[in-house]
């Protein structure tokens, strides 16, 4: 019983330093891997509006494309009302922090919130100065159906992109899904029909100094024509899905 207590414990230490040996960004997604977000999901309770909201949102496709795991500590810009805080929120646990950017006070986010936050802080700062001091580095960072919307602001989205850079540890991971518009149209649909073409966005965050990492095709939808704002549609509007990475 002795040997076999010892080789299990020589297996447990071999295995940490295996994890310590490896990148960041390499850890997160092994222990992302083990987790049940589904199983996540149904043990917590989840409002009906979030749970009408899912069909479209997809939430264990998102947490798995994040890879959030307990312990993270967690940036979610332009958060509105709070349905993507509150899934990173879950998963991120009693161990980890999830701050809600907004660049001005959200009734529905409050109202949501109500007086037990838990592991969410609401973080409200100008999407180019998303994650000012003393927040500490970030493992991850969401911008999720947004970003088209503060491509029209009056700022410099440059500036927000190097910030959001800036506010990662290196190996962390920043999220971003969109509306899509017809490639080459750039930011020609931002305003219009609430869309943004995929190349721009790329372009926009490899500019700063990320690298896409990976694409994810469980938001696509090949048979929208994309001349369409999503609210006006009687089927799925098409979205892409990018997952950056800020190098080791």
């Amino acid at each position: 019983m002795q040997t076999k207590t010892f080789k299990h414990q020589l297996i447990g230490l071999l295995l940490q330093l295996t994890l310590a040996a490896l990148p960041f960004c390499r850890v997160s997604e092994i222990h992302a891997q083990t987790l049940d977000y589904a199983k996540i999901l149904k043990e917590n309770a989840r409002s009906e509006e979030d749970q009408k909201a899912d069909p479209s949102r997809k939430p264990i496709e998102f947490l798995r494309f994040t890879q959030v795991t307990p312990g993270m500590n967690v940036l979610d810009l332009a958060a509105g009302g709070g349905y993507t805080t509150s899934l990173l929120s879950l998963v991120a646990g009693p161990s980890g922090h999830v701050w809600a950017q907004l660049n001005k006070p959200s009734q529905a986010l409050t109202t949501r919130l109500g007086n037990n936050p838990g592991n969410i802080q609401v973080l409200i700062t100008p999407f180019d100065d998303p994650a000012p001091a003393p927040l500490p580095k970030m493992d991850l960072v969401t911008l999720v159906l947004s970003y088209h919307d503060i491509a029209f602001m009056p700022l410099n989205r440059q500036t927000m992109n190097q910030a959001i850079f800036n506010a990662l540890k290196p190996g962390g991971a920043l999220i971003l899904i969109d509306h899509s518009s017809k490639p080459g149209n750039g930011l020609k649909d931002i305003k219009t029909i609430h869309r943004i073409d995929e190349t721009t966005v790329i372009e926009d965050f490899l500019s700063v100094g990320f690298v896409l990492q990976s694409k994810s095709d469980d938001w696509r939808n090949p048979n929208d024509p994309r001349d369409t704002i999503f609210s006006q549609m009687t089927q799925p509007d098409d979205r892409f899905a990018l997952r950056f990475l800020k190098p080791q």
